[in-house]
């Protein structure tokens, strides 16, 4: 079992179409018309499947991100992300370290429909996710 993609309703899928391509994502593909609304695919450059969907409703109509705390994603260079985020005008947070180490670094921005994005830079030779021993305080 895994996780497939994660959907977020978006109220202008141009301006997040470009704060997503900035932090790296690339459109895999469109459906113009599904029963929740259109969908724009998006994926990693090293992944082979679709990571993210964005839901937006050709209309314009407003839209609640309601249920959702926050999309987590793995970077190379979380400097590099934030830098290329605020060239685009949008709202990111300087990273910090959270254990105080030199090669373990996260930061925080907001998608154009005020979602939470947290992006993290594993220290070299992490496993590519969280582990239980993450979890675990030193």
């Amino acid at each position: 079992m895994r996780t497939l993609h994660i959907g977020l309703r978006v109220s202008d899928v141009t301006r997040s179409v470009a704060f997503y391509t900035a932090i790296g994502y690339e459109v895999l593909g469109e459906v113009a018309q599904t029963e929740i609304g259109a969908l724009t695919m998006l994926k990693l450059p090293d992944d082979e499947f679709v990571a993210l969907e964005l839901v937006h409703d050709r209309s314009g109509g407003p839209i609640e991100p309601a249920g959702m705390s926050h999309l987590v994603i793995q970077v190379d260079d979380v400097h590099t992300t934030v830098a290329q985020l605020k060239a685009q005008g949008a709202h990111a947070e300087e990273p910090g370290s959270p254990d105080r180490s030199a090669d373990f670094w996260t930061a925080w921005a907001v998608d154009p429909d005020g979602y939470r994005v947290e992006f993290v830079q594993w220290p070299a030779g992490h496993p590519a996710g969280m582990t239980r021993s993450d979890l675990t305080p030193s």
